[in-house]
C-alpha cells in the first residue's frame, strides 16, 4: 500500500537582489540545507519589467554543484570558460556541471516576460572534482504527457513510462514541470527515501484529501518520506516545479558560488581563484 507525502515544511523566500543587479526570489539558500539536501538554492524569475533584470550576472566561478537554469519564457545569453555560449530561451533548460571549476556569465536579455528558475544541486563527494560539462536541453526535446486535465513537461528523469530530456550524471534527479487546470488531481508515484519538493509557479493547490487549507504560488513546498506525492488544484488551477532526489547526508562547506565539503577545501579553492588556477579544463 503506498504512502502519502504529506506537507513538512513551507518557505516563501526573500526577495533579494544578486549578480549585477537582478532583482529575484530567493527561494532555498544556506539556510535549508539539511531540509532539501541534494537540493541547495533556489532562485525563482517573474518580471516584465526588463530593468529587474537585464544587469545580469557578468562572469563568475563555481565549483562542486550543478546549475539548472529552466525558462518558461525569456532570453538568457550565456558563455563560459569551456567555450559554450549561446540563449535559454522559452522552454529551454541549461543543465550545467561545475565540478572542479568553471566561470560563466548568464546575461538575460529584455523580453515580453522574464519567467523561470535556477536550481543549484549538490555534487557527492566523491565527484566535486569532475571535469565540468554543460548540458543543453532545447524546449522541443522536453517530452510532453498529455493526461486528464494535466500536463507533464519531462525535463530530467522519468515519468510514468516515459524517459525525461536529461538525465543526471551523478545525482539521479527528477525535474518536472506540472500545469493542472482547475478542481483537477495530479499524483506522482516515486521512490520514498527521495527528497521530494515543488515550486509553485502559478496558482494554488491542496496536498492532502483531508485538508481544505489550499497553499498559494511563490512557495516551495518540503514533503514527508512516501512514495506518492497528490496534489488537487485550485479554482485557478495549479503550474509547479516537482524536484526529487537522493539525499546526499553529507557535509557542506558553503562559500558564495563554490559547494564544497570542508572548509580547507573552500580555502583552496578562493587560493586558486586569486592565483588563476580555478579552471581546471578550459580557459576563460
Amino acid at each position: 500500500m503506498s504512502k502519502l507525502r504529506t506537507v513538512k515544511k513551507v518557505v516563501t523566500g526573500k526577495h533579494t537582489v544578486d549578480g549585477a543587479g537582478v532583482k529575484l526570489q530567493r527561494v532555498l539558500s544556506n539556510e535549508n540545507t539539511s531540509d532539501f539536501d541534494p537540493f541547495l538554492l533556489l532562485d525563482a524569475f517573474d518580471s516584465t519589467n526588463p530593468q529587474d533584470y537585464i544587469k545580469g550576472f557578468p562572469w563568475h566561478p563555481h565549483r562542486g554543484i550543478e546549475t539548472i537554469t529552466y525558462l518558461i519564457s525569456g532570453d538568457i545569453e550565456h558563455g563560459d570558460s569551456l567555450g559554450n555560449k549561446g540563449s535559454i530561451l522559452d522552454g529551454d533548460c541549461q543543465w550545467m556541471t561545475a565540478g572542479s571549476g568553471i566561470i560563466h556569465q548568464e546575461m538575460p536579455q529584455a523580453s515580453e516576460k522574464m519567467f523561470g528558475a535556477q536550481l543549484w544541486l549538490n555534487l557527492p563527494a566523491e565527484d566535486k572534482m569532475v571535469d565540468p560539462q554543460y548540458g543543453d536541453i532545447r524546449s522541443e526535446k522536453v517530452p510532453v504527457v498529455e493526461e486528464d486535465g494535466s500536463t507533464i513537461r519531462i525535463i530530467a528523469g522519468n515519468y510514468e513510462e516515459n524517459r525525461g530530456a536529461f538525465q543526471g550524471r551523478y545525482v539521479k534527479a527528477t525535474y518536472l514541470d506540472v500545469d493542472v487546470s482547475a478542481g483537477n488531481s495530479w499524483a506522482f508515484l516515486g521512490n520514498s527515501e527521495n527528497t521530494l519538493f515543488i515550486y509553485i509557479l502559478q496558482g494554488e493547490g491542496i496536498f492532502d484529501p483531508e485538508s481544505q487549507e489550499p497553499i498559494p504560488y511563490r512557495r516551495a513546498v518540503l514533503f514527508s518520506e512516501g512514495d506518492r506525492f497528490w496534489v488537487r488544484a485550485g479554482n485557478e488551477g495549479i503550474r509547479f516545479l516537482l524536484l526529487s532526489g537522493r539525499p546526499l547526508k553529507e557535509p557542506i562547506a558553503w562559500g558564495g558560488p563554490i559547494v564544497i565539503n570542508t572548509k580547507d577545501e573552500l580555502q583552496l579553492a578562493f587560493k586558486e581563484l586569486s592565483e588563476k588556477t580555478f579552471v581546471k579544463k578550459g580557459a576563460i
